[in-house]
């Protein structure tokens, strides 16, 4: 069920391609040996929030709010599609539902059980080819658990496209989207979090969404990267959160964490659902202990916004970084080991990580094993004891 231009950009991602391919639309190229990211584009700036909630907007949960996002873009750009497991007919979650009958067969489709496969062929419609350029393929993989068959498609392809080549082509126009996290009943192989793998990954873009407004303007700008974009989304919240989504189109900058509330005590640090959480450890902590939170979304992991982290503790002089995957290696361990550079005299106390424990994730104990509230808040009550 895929059209002949469709066919003709179905190839293997680890070919090379000819060196004529036009260097016009991949100016921007860039490598910050420092933070190992290489090859990501300049980002659109921060939308004005406060703007765009005074137009129209409409109230949805996450998993509308990235079904409406998919379908403005396959609606406005006829080289996007679709595809993964059962996408046909809305996935496991539902969030892409009713798009093949509004797009057709041709751009939205089911895959094979073949996480590999899937994002080969991602690979392989993205790149470039005969002198055409490549379609946006967006590829959904059900469960984040599930992705590691994928890594070497992901590794070695993806995210070397563009390095390898010296600049004169790319597989952007590239996103894999997959739920992930915790669910109150997924057990083992349904509610891992992966992303500390991912961002070890040079030249792949990673982005969490913490809700509804968040998700779309993150895959919008994922469809405008030159670079591959991962997108993990928090399955919890899928229909747990609604907010008011501007109609209008806007975009997340990749690269750029936001500042959730201000605060002069402690920094706290999150993404993605966990924030959710964060937010409430922050509450109690200024409402029964008076202590004052500043709380930031980091929103993109790689690359991720060490400046705004470091310009919080230079102010409170403590940090706190919660996240659900494991401690060991988590990506709570890279934002820590930064920071101490960049910070070390300026610290009151040492720096908190509140995640998972080194443990497969637990079905029956998964409440043990979740950084919540209460152990947020007991860290952030460690670090002010510590400071006085």
């Amino acid at each position: 069920n895929i059209n002949k231009a469709s066919k003709a950009r179905f190839q293997c991602g680890s070919r090379f391609l000819s060196s004529q391919t036009s260097l016009e639309q991949h100016n921007n190229f860039h490598y910050d040996e420092q933070s190992h990211n290489g090859a990501f584009e300049s980002s659109p700036p921060e939308p004005n929030m406060t703007s765009l909630q005074l137009q129209s907007k409409s109230s949805m949960n996450l998993v509308a709010s990235i079904k409406n996002t998919l379908s403005h873009i396959l609606e406005h750009d006829p080289s996007v599609i679709v595809f993964g497991q059962d996408v046909a007919f809305g996935g496991v979650f539902r969030c892409t539902t009713d798009l093949q009958s509004l797009y057709g067969k041709d751009r939205v489709f089911n895959t094979p059980l073949n996480e590999t496969g899937i994002v080969g062929m991602a690979i392989g419609y993205a790149a470039p080819s005969s002198g055409s350029d490549g379609g946006l393929a967006i590829a959904e993989i059900q469960f984040a658990d599930y992705i590691f068959p994928a890594f070497d498609q992901i590794k070695n392809e993806a995210s070397m496209f563009r390095y390898r080549s010296g600049n004169q082509w790319n597989c952007g126009n590239m996103i894999i989207r997959m739920p992930y996290g915790a669910v109150g009943h997924g057990g083992h192989y349904h509610s891992q979090s992966p992303e500390a793998f991912l961002t070890h990954i040079p030249g792949i873009v990673v982005l969490i969404p913490r809700g509804p407004v968040m998700a779309k303007g993150m895959i919008l700008s994922a469809a405008k990267s030159k670079d591959p974009v991962i997108i993990l989304e928090p399955k919890a919240l899928y229909r747990a959160k609604v907010e008011d989504v501007p109609d209008e189109e806007y975009y997340i900058p990749i690269g750029k964490a936001e500042v959730m509330k201000k605060g002069h005590d402690v920094t706290v640090v999150g993404w993605g659902r966990q924030l959710t959480i964060l937010e409430k450890a922050c509450d109690m902590a200024q409402s029964e202990h008076g202590i004052s939170c500043e709380l930031i979304d980091l929103r993109s992991l790689s690359p991720w916004d060490a400046d705004t982290v470091e310009n919080s503790v230079r102010k409170t002089g403590k940090l706190i970084v919660s996240h659900e995957a494991p401690i060991t290696c988590g990506f709570g361990a890279e934002v820590v080991a930064s920071i101490q550079e960049r910070c070390f005299l300026s610290l009151e106390a040492p720096i908190k990580r509140v995640c998972g424990y080194d443990t497969p994730f637990p079905l029956v104990f998964e409440k043990e094993y979740l950084p919540s509230e209460w152990k947020n808040l007991e860290a952030i009550k460690h670090v002010m004891d510590y400071s006085k």
